[in-house]
């Protein structure tokens, strides 16, 4: 096997290929064991615009990511797309098919890679993040993760953005449910798609309610995100999406908030390694039935009582 010391210079350098096996080395968890990341880290600042679309399915995301994409190649950029589809809870596997949307309208321009969720957030929550760690270290920039908008595995992802897109459409559910999935909360921009469609307007006016009532509580008092109407089949407003998310970053950098995001996000990263780490230990202690999971399931005590005691011990032999 080629080492990833060589595999990241090849991607540096270019290729595709190299860039696509390292990716599936972090996406399996495998990056560690081989040092990448510690490869990774001189290369990778920090520096790099990170861009999160979600909304619900049927929305037009793909097509509407494949747009902005173009929109920032012709700017100058060098755009990369981490397509975080969902994986089906039944047969464990995943369509993975966003990308031939988006590259048919992309025209080739970006790099794009799938990613299942494989059903759970704890891995991906790491995955997600190391690879764009690599994308940025390879040269790419700006970097889009789209994900579905059905739960809070979405939501965790948009945490890894700098800017958050959220799109909504007519005919998709109205603002409240969207607002009830916590996707208006997480919005930096937001776009109505289909506008060309029976009522987009109707949309449009629920979302202004929304965040009128957000500027009441005090939700959208240093941000309100801007409603952009778009058809993405036709590319119509994608300009104007494009401009929004630089406004945001724009407010974000004279604030100070693209800083404060980005401490938080390496806090988050850090905190959800430790985790692994202790879910790792507790699962290998489990596995050899000590006597407080014994007593747990022969009822001479409860759950919460064996839990305790089992991570008292797993912290005690920490260093």
């Amino acid at each position: 096997m080629i080492a990833a010391r060589d595999l990241l210079d090849r991607a540096r350098s270019g290729d595709r290929r190299a860039l696509g096996r390292l990716l599936t080395l972090t996406e399996r968890g495998d990056a560690g064991a081989h040092g990448l990341d510690g490869l990774v880290h001189p290369h990778a600042r920090g520096d790099a615009t990170v861009i999160g679309v979600t909304g619900a399915p049927g929305t037009g995301k793909s097509t509407l990511v494949g747009h902005l994409v173009k929109e920032i190649a012709d700017a100058g950029g060098q755009p990369a797309v981490l397509a975080v589809d969902p994986s089906s809870p039944l047969s464990g596997g995943a369509i993975l098919g966003d990308r031939i949307r988006m590259d048919g309208v992309a025209e080739g321009r970006a790099f794009i890679r799938s990613m299942a969720t494989r059903g759970h957030a704890g891995g991906l929550a790491l995955a997600v993040p190391g690879a764009l760690r690599l994308f940025e270290a390879c040269g790419f920039g700006p970097l889009v993760v789209e994900t579905v908008g059905v739960g809070q595995v979405e939501v965790d992802v948009t945490r890894t953005a700098d800017t958050t897109v959220v799109m909504l459409a007519p005919g998709m559910g109205d603002a409240v449910q969207a607002n009830k999935s916590g996707l208006l909360e997480v919005a930096d921009v937001l776009v109505v798609n289909k506008a060309d469609r029976p009522g987009a307007d109707d949309v449009r006016r629920d979302l202004e309610h929304m965040l009128d009532l957000g500027h009441i509580t005090g939700a959208t008092q240093h941000w309100r995100p801007e409603i952009i109407m778009t058809t993405a089949t036709t590319g119509e407003g994608m300009d104007q999406v494009h401009q929004a998310i630089q406004s945001h970053r724009a407010h974000l950098t004279s604030t100070g908030g693209l800083e404060a995001r980005r401490q938080a996000r390496i806090h988050q990263e850090v905190q959800d390694r430790i985790a692994q780490h202790l879910d790792a230990a507790a699962e290998s202690l489990l596995s050899t039935q000590p006597p407080e999971l014994r007593d747990a399931l022969e009822g001479s005590q409860t759950p919460a009582a064996a839990a305790a005691k089992i991570s008292k011990r797993l912290l005690s032999n920490q260093p």
